[in-house]
């Protein structure tokens, strides 16, 4: 695998003209060169990057793709294909992101702010972007984190530096932070690391990645549940982030480790060098499955309220009184041994492989829905209708809530099985059946982002 993100020399498709006559139209000139980062799917492994266990996504051939001009003026200026999202003007040294006001070109900065930080720029160059994404919003498809990548490794280029895919990815994690969503790495980490026609297993602390050679027999198809979920609008995926965070330290308290400094759930069991099976008896053990008050997590941990709210909790998570510790850690370290099964599934390539790792999807959601509580109705419907409809394995994929479902589908039910799931779930609903055509699709393994200059 090369570790610099490929600079390409490409004939201009449909798509990239329009992108340059848009660039031409908005400022008088052609661009310089254009950068893409693609969105993903995760297959399995939901909620479980921040808690520093490895995850099984692939990029999608969704992507956001920016045109890009470079000069002096120290500004930049923002423009996107979509006429909902407005332009966006700032001064390159003096860029400030609202935290309240989860805006597009908020995204955008996160990616730029990050990688001017990285390299300490005093002057940073200015430039013109005309953005075009075809990753749907709000999905469960990393659009937004496709935005930051996107907008970290046009940075880059357009100030004539150079970084490895794994210091883009690791950087762009942390620049993603700007906007308050405390995620763990997942998203960026396959926009820059993805090859074409192989899921990745990607784990963190170092940051690597492994090839996943996925069954011949079968295809991917995601469906959108039409519901939008913002992760940086609400605080229910922070939530879970703090949840964690306090069942890492309760679990660390009653096995007599250094509490205070563990953070992530990953981190006990590798102080206590037991499996991940053994990690559920212990929560079995030590938590109890009624949400834990402020007092209690107090009481339990020896701390003020104070502490608790200054140390423990995020800035808007410090509205919450009650903590549901069990069913987080309980979803955590058995998906983490889920996502390690689908691996070794894959690796065997077995006669029955679709049905073991379609079990496990179907496992995985169950999970989520009861123990993380990240489904929403409209995705255990679409869940329940891929299932009936043929697909060996259905879960919800990205923060949840909202968004999307991935199916495993042999390939021989494919046409039946996308046929009765536009019956019975988009059709006899007109907003739903409106937005069918970007709604469901079958997609395969992807490549990472890349820098493109006009052939």
């Amino acid at each position: 695998m090369s570790v610099h993100i490929p600079k390409l020399q490409v004939p201009l498709n449909e798509r990239l003209l329009k992108l340059k006559e848009s660039f031409m139209q908005k400022f008088g000139k052609a661009p310089l060169f254009y950068a893409y980062a693609p969105g993903r799917v995760n297959l399995i492994g939901e909620h479980i990057d921040y808690c520093g266990y490895a995850v099984l996504p692939m990029a999608i051939e969704q992507n956001i793709l920016a045109a890009v001009s470079v000069d002096e003026s120290q500004t930049i200026q923002l423009a996107n294909t979509n006429p909902q999202y407005n332009d966006y003007i700032v001064s390159a040294g003096d860029i400030k992101i609202d935290r309240a006001n989860p805006q597009w070109h908020y995204y955008f900065l996160c990616g730029v702010k990050g990688i001017q930080e990285h390299f300490g720029l005093a002057a940073p160059a200015g430039m013109q972007c005309v953005v075009d994404g075809t990753v749907p919003a709000s999905s469960g498809l990393s659009s937004s984190s496709a935005l930051v990548c996107c907008a970290g490794l046009l940075t880059v280029e357009a100030n004539r530096k150079t970084l490895s895919k794994v210091e883009l990815a690791e950087t762009c994690a942390r620049s993603e932070r700007y906007i308050g969503t405390e995620g763990g790495g997942m998203d960026q980490s396959i926009s820059f690391l993805a090859e074409e026609g192989t899921a990745k297993l990607i784990e963190f602390n170092p940051l690597r990645s492994t090839d996943v050679k996925l069954p011949g027999d079968a295809v991917f198809v995601i469906a959108n549940c039409c519901v939008e979920m913002n992760k940086a609008a609400t605080s229910h995926f922070n939530i879970r982030v703090v949840e964690c965070r306090i069942a890492t330290k309760l679990l660390a308290k009653k096995k007599g480790l250094d509490w205070s400094r563990l953070m992530k759930l990953g981190e006990v069991q590798a102080e206590l060098e037991a499996s991940l099976e053994e990690m559920v008896q212990i929560v079995e053990e030590v938590l109890h499955p009624e949400p834990y008050s402020r007092e209690e997590v107090c009481q339990c941990l020896g701390i003020t309220l104070e502490c608790l709210c200054k140390d423990i909790l995020s800035p808007n998570t410090q509205h919450v009184t009650h903590f549901k510790l069990y069913q987080r850690a309980k979803h955590v370290y058995s998906e983490a041994a889920r996502v390690l099964r689908f691996k070794g599934v894959c690796d065997r390539a077995t006669g029955g492989a679709v049905r073991e790792l379609g079990e496990l999807m179907r496992e995985s959601h169950a999970s989520c829905r009861d123990l993380y509580e990240c489904s929403c109705p409209e995705l255990d419907q679409l869940v329940d209708t891929c299932l009936q409809s043929g697909a060996a394995g259905s879960r919800l994929t990205g923060a949840g809530w909202g968004g999307c479902v991935v199916s495993m589908v042999p390939i021989d039910k494919l046409d039946s099985f996308l046929l009765k799931v536009r019956e019975s779930y988009y059709q006899p609903d007109a907003r739903r059946s409106a937005l069918e055509k970007q709604s469901l699709f079958v997609t395969k393994p992807g490549g990472g982002a890349a820098i493109l200059f006009e052939a």
